[in-house]
């Protein structure tokens, strides 16, 4: 393996008889070097935004959260609740109770998600740096309060300045409906807007936040819930946090879902795991296009280097080394340029990261691209660039060497 490496870099380095060899080599080993380090910046740039998604929705969506398998509420007490209380590694555990809705607003209607919290929820909650206007409250002395989503706070004009209440309706459970007076049939509470908060588009348009009190009074129910949201500490292992949802599920059974964040909203991070992995084999397709100029140059290095294959032929070299000398040389070519792609990638990345000196346009909730540089994206790159790089380097010795 060593001779046919050490001709390679000869003919790599040495100067060709046809300039036009060493132009086509260089701009080979420079586009390998370009879609190598955009592979590296456009994912990276990708995994930021991902994470930014993760964060927001993180803040209206817990690490784990308890639902039953069938209906809509249940009462969460017994063995697996006290458990769960005992785990040094869980920060809250909270009880929600979440239904769709109607609202009105100052002769303005629309159907919201309304999500009543418990009062350990409104002490310490990843929502409360969210919240754009107003305060994160929900009482004021005897006054029931709620936090509204900005996009529907927009839409239904609704202002914490304004001495209005939020009309909240919902069908009556233990009243039969009325054809002669269905307004007795819709059970009916009063909030007051104390502020607004912003996570994402979906979740601004939808919800609102009430205590659960409130929420039991427009549901008529007493201690139901329709889920217990669990959040652990930070730096929680990963390890530990399979522990204790494995052992929560067991001692809840099978009439209960235990979901951790990706479970609760699937489709969406299915969509962002298929959408990376689409902007890959995009960037990988361009490299391949750009390795074709490696498979140009090889091809000219071939027939001018007739004369060397005959020598080495007749010193005893057989097809098989013959044609190692010139895969490595069109590999080298690709090896190279992905090499300073990987400096050029990795070290802007780091750079963005550091000084995030790339602004985002626009009025956005970030003021720089953000990047998050992954190993595991680093390893795609070199094995697809290398690969691409090697195959291509074998297609012109096949039938020539």
């Amino acid at each position: 393996m060593h001779l046919p490496l050490f001709i390679a870099r000869r003919y790599l380095f040495a100067r060709k008889s046809h300039n036009v060899i060493n132009i086509i080599s260089a701009i080979s080993a420079i586009g390998m070097a370009i879609g190598t380090a955009a592979l590296i910046i456009i994912l990276s740039i990708y995994n930021g935004f991902d994470s930014i998604v993760h964060s927001m929705m993180g803040t209206i969506e817990p690490d784990l959260r308890i639902s039953p398998a069938e209906g809509k509420v249940f009462v969460p007490d017994g063995e697996a609740y006290d458990w769960i209380m005992e785990q040094e590694s869980v920060s809250q555990v909270n009880r929600v109770l979440q239904e769709q809705v109607f609202i009105s607003y100052a002769g303005t209607q629309s159907v919201a998600i309304a999500k009543g919290v418990d009062e350990d929820y409104q002490l310490d909650s990843p929502l409360r740096y969210q919240m754009r206007d107003g305060k994160y409250e929900f009482w004021k002395g005897q006054i029931a309060e709620a936090i509204v989503g900005m996009g529907l706070a927009n839409k239904m004009e609704i202002s914490h300045r304004f001495l209005r209440p939020i009309e909240i309706y919902f069908p009556a459970r233990t009243r039969k409906i009325s054809m002669a007076n269905p307004a007795a049939s819709i059970q009916q509470i009063k909030v007051w807007p104390s502020g607004c908060f912003s996570v994402n588009s979906e979740i601004d348009n939808s919800y609102i936040l009430l205590d659960i009190s409130k929420m039991r009074e427009l549901l008529e129910y007493e201690d139901e819930v329709s889920a217990v949201e669990i959040r652990f500490n930070e730096d929680t292992p990963k390890k530990e946090f399979q522990r204790v949802r494995e052992g929560l599920q067991e001692r809840l059974g099978e009439g209960f879902r235990v979901c951790d964040r990706y479970q609760q909203n699937e489709s969406l991070y299915k969509m962002m795991k298929y959408e990376k992995a689409s902007i890959y084999l995009i960037l990988i397709f361009v490299v391949i296009i750009i390795a074709l100029n490696i498979f140009g140059s090889l091809t000219m290095l071939l027939i001018e280097k007739k004369g060397d294959v005959q020598t080495l032929r007749a010193m005893g070299a057989d097809d098989s080394l013959v044609r190692r000398i010139f895969v490595l040389e069109g590999w080298l070519i690709s090896l190279l340029g992905m090499l300073a792609g990987l400096v050029i990638g990795v070290g802007f990345a780091l750079l963005q990261q550091q000084f995030g000196f790339i602004k985002m346009p626009g009025n956005f909730v970030i003021q720089a691209y953000p990047i998050v540089l992954s190993l595991k994206d680093i390893i795609f790159t070199v094995c697809g660039v290398a690969t691409i790089g090697y195959a291509i380097a074998v297609l012109p010795t096949i039938k020539r060497a």
